[in-house]
């Protein structure tokens, strides 16, 4: 057991939740049906996996395909939230509403500015946030379990500010490359490029 990358130990889950604050957004218990179910594709949680300086790795993961997005970023600054957010937006263009529909987050002050990260850079609102309850990380499961395939290439305790974009996407390219059995053997790259395919045939 000790030579496998989960050692076979399990916490348990949490079924109740006791709200210590409200959120700093539309909260978790407003989430629609489709999101829970994961019966509709786009539908992200994002996270950050921090390290022993101020640097950090902005992580996206898509809760049906399991597409992992990583950023290297300096800080946890709203504004450099935000900026990963306006990223994305150019890089997906007319698709990125279909794409990215809603993304569930915590209460950390980095994810504080709801409004700058649902704001579009050309018109109207983007995307959907939606907040988990505090200390309940396991609202965010997908997301946390694919965190530790990121430990798997770069351990607890590493200097993040050494993890270049290129490195960044190295780790990104391996997580999305590997078949999975919660995906049937496919690779979330395979199950993405579906998706993706199905969306651009409507526009």
């Amino acid at each position: 057991m000790k030579h496998l990358p989960l050692k076979g130990t399990q916490k348990k889950r949490r079924n109740s939740t006791t709200i210590a604050r409200a959120p700093r957004g539309t909260s978790i218990e407003k989430r629609p049906a489709v999101i829970n179910d994961r019966t509709e594709f786009g539908h992200w949680e994002m996270d950050c996996v921090d390290g022993p300086t101020k640097n950090s790795l902005l992580v996206f993961t898509e809760r049906i395909t399991h597409k992992e997005i990583i950023f290297s970023i300096p800080n946890k600054k709203t504004e450099t939230i935000v900026h990963c957010m306006n990223i994305l937006e150019r890089r997906y263009g007319k698709l990125f509403r279909k794409i990215f529909k809603s993304i569930t987050v915590d209460n950390g002050s980095e994810f504080s500015d709801v409004k700058g990260m649902e704001k579009s850079i050309y018109r109207g609102q983007r995307t959907k946030f939606f907040y988990c309850h505090p200390y309940s990380s396991w609202e965010r499961g997908t997301n946390e379990r694919m965190n530790r395939e990121i430990r798997r290439k770069i351990p607890k305790g590493t200097d993040l500010s050494i993890i270049t974009t290129q490195k960044a996407q190295e780790v990104e390219d391996w997580i999305n490359n590997y078949p999975r059995p919660i995906l049937n053997f496919a690779t979330a790259n395979e199950l993405f490029k579906a998706e993706i395919q199905k969306i651009s045939k409507i526009f």
